[in-house]
């Protein structure tokens, strides 16, 4: 079964069983200062889950584009990828266990047709510290489907992953782990979750590869959190039934809800019985055309690493940059210079001088235009911006390998040098300290230099905020700031359009609690005299006190009402409309402030390109005190 086939009959299958098929959230979120990007299924149905009302309904079914950029280390293997598409149905206080896993296993049995002796799964071990319980009725319905396949599943007690490699799976079918396994929250283990936040127990379910043998080096014993590739995690039902209260207490959730997320390319592959992910039908054109560009062949074990590396980093930045990034030192930016950088020293180490992330890139387009036309639409922005990093960095990379092959004799020699070179050849040569690294590695050098931590550490940590508390769970910040700053894009916005011209688009946003960010479409830069019209008329709409006020109504009611939708394809059939006064009408999400005059002064700080017929705006508000 192919991936696109996949993706289908999935969403064919709950939209069968009462679910509303929501379009996937941007792979960016927008007005969202708390990540990065967007890196599960969940992550954009928090709110949902937490208990405001989806416009859509309780059953809701999708398949997520997600970016994780914490995962860029793991990338090589026959099975980790940055960026992938998460499979997901919810249920938001309406059907809970009984429904949820014999829906999962007869999708994944029955509709992709995976042998049931090949599955394994894994549920919530309970914790007594805290007297939290057993998830003893998923045991029941999994023991129950299990049987009905004539196959006797067994339970047996694993709790940590350290114990489980000392005492293997002892002929268990299901598998009890603990709260690090198999209870969920947004914020870690059982003590870490906040009084009043919600969460509870998971069942995961994975699939055995049983030509891949155990590799002892994980540990003496095999078992399905193993990392030695012998079992492939293929989905995750969280069950999310209880509240946290305080003193470390708990009680039952008044709505319970159900999210199944489960990954479009490990499924594939399971349908398959393919154990390496890079060998389905999303990667093997890529890797086809990798090993003609390059002369090498993925089958030799020594280039599959870069093969993967290649692959899977170009897919994530094609992707990144069709939903408005632009390589840079900065947050996103950064992550997706760092992707394209790592991808063409790889294919460098391949033998491929110049354009490689060109060619690749365009096979990438290819996949996923029928399904993302979105892609296909930004192509010309994808290949300029991609082949414009890759001809700067070449140019860094030539200088900077030369002199690391020129300083390589002196870190064997001593590897307490080697700290101090890799920061002289970032700061002479501009040279990624994660490049060195890498290449040191490969050499079986490691550098361990306090002096080249303490002098990078602000550098290297960059790529990684979005897996630090700053950013933990995703939720959106609803703070009163970044309400007032969501609602002033929509008065600049219109404002945009008033002086400039309707060809004027919201392009992409980001906002945070100090400034707005906004792109939109213009083909020259603005001038003073436009800036200053566009800020006047902001700030007389907010000295208006205009209402703002919304209203629920079917996405081709508010298209054809007026209101502004430039992501529409984004949207459901029932959308939220933000009037503000008869001044601005679009399309949102939210939230909003009540009045316009509520959000103070206005001010552009800057104007600036983001891209070919692209611009940028950022912009501050300014107010006497926030509570």
């Amino acid at each position: 079964m192919t991936a696109d086939e996949l993706r289908q009959k999935y969403l064919k299958f709950f939209e069968e069983r009462g679910h509303k098929n929501v379009p996937p959230a941007p792979l960016v979120p927008e007005n969202d200062s708390t990540t990065l990007f967007t890196g599960s299924g969940m992550q954009p149905m928090i709110p949902y889950l937490l208990g405001q009302t989806h416009p859509e309904g309780n059953r809701l079914t999708d398949s997520q584009l997600s970016f994780r950029a914490q995962d860029i280390e793991e990338v090589g293997d026959n099975r980790h990828t940055t960026f992938f598409e998460m499979l997901g149905n919810w249920s938001l206080g309406d059907y809970f266990k009984d429904e949820q896993i014999p829906w999962v296993w007869e999708f994944l049995t029955e509709i992709v047709g995976l042998d049931p002796q090949k599955i394994y799964v894994s549920v919530f071990a309970g914790d007594e510290k805290y007297n939290l319980p057993r998830d003893n009725k998923s045991v029941e319905i999994w023991k129950k489907l299990f049987f009905e396949k004539g196959i006797e599943a067994s339970a047996v007690e694993l709790g940590t992953e350290s114990h489980a490699a000392d005492v293997g799976m002892q002929g268990g079918r299901i598998f009890y782990y603990g709260e690090k396994k198999n209870l969920w929250s947004r914020f870690g283990g059982f003590e870490e979750i906040p009084e009043g936040e919600p969460f509870g127990p998971d069942s995961e379910m994975f699939y055995e590869f049983s030509e891949i043998e155990h590799d002892p080096k994980y540990g003496k014993y095999c078992h399905p959190n193993c990392d030695c590739g012998h079992f492939l995690e293929i989905g995750n039902s969280v069950f999310m039934e209880f509240k946290k209260l305080a003193e470390n207490k708990f009680e039952p959730l008044p709505k319970k809800n159900v999210d199944f997320g489960g990954g479009l390319e490990r499924i594939t592959a399971a349908s398959q019985n393919l154990s390496d992910i890079f060998e389905i039908d999303l990667f093997t054109p890529l890797i086809f055309h990798l090993e003609k560009i390059s002369g090498k062949s993925y089958e030799d074990k020594n280039f599959q690493p870069d093969f993967r590396i290649i692959t899977d980093h170009l897919r994530g930045a094609v992707f990144l940059i069709a939903s408005g990034v632009t390589p840079s030192n900065k947050t996103q930016g950064y992550t997706l210079r760092r992707l394209i950088r790592r991808a063409v020293l790889k294919g460098h180490q391949l033998n491929i001088k110049n354009n490689l992330t060109k060619e690749i890139a365009r096979q990438i387009v290819k996949l996923y235009q029928d399904v993302y036309p979105w892609v296909k639409n930004t192509e010309e922005t994808i290949l300029s911006e991609l082949s414009r990093e890759e001809d700067k960095f070449r140019i860094t990379l030539e200088r900077g390998l030369k002199e690391f092959n020129k300083q390589l004799p002196n870190m064997k020699q001593n590897i307490e040098d080697a700290g101090k070179i890799a920061f002289d050849l970032y700061q002479t040569y501009g040279f990624p300290y994660e490049l060195t690294h890498e290449l040191l590695a490969e050499q079986n050098l490691y550098i361990d230099s306090e002096g080249f931590m303490k002098a990078f550490t602000q550098h290297r940590e960059l790529s990684r905020t979005a897996s630090a508390g700053m950013f933990r769970g995703g939720l959106q910040d609803h703070s009163e700031i970044t309400t007032k700053y969501h609602t002033a894009t929509h008065l600049l916005h219109t404002a945009l359009r008033q002086i400039l011209g309707t060809h004027v688009q919201q392009k992409g946003s980001n906002i945070t609690a100090e400034r707005i960010r906004f792109d939109f479409s213009q083909p020259e830069k603005l001038t003073e005299e436009q800036l200053k019209q566009v800020e006047d008329l902001v700030n007389q709409k907010i000295s208006e006190d205009l209402p703002v006020t919304r209203e629920e109504t079917s996405k081709e009611k508010a298209l054809k009402s007026g209101a502004l939708g430039f992501f529409a394809e984004k949207y459901g059939d029932k959308v939220s409309v933000y009037t503000i006064g008869n001044f601005s009408k679009e399309i949102c999400g939210g939230p909003h402030i009540e009045h316009t005059g509520q959000l103070g002064h206005f001010q552009i700080t800057k104007e600036e390109s983001a891209g070919a017929g692209v611009r940028r705006i950022y912009a501050t508000l300014s107010y006497p005190s926030v509570s």
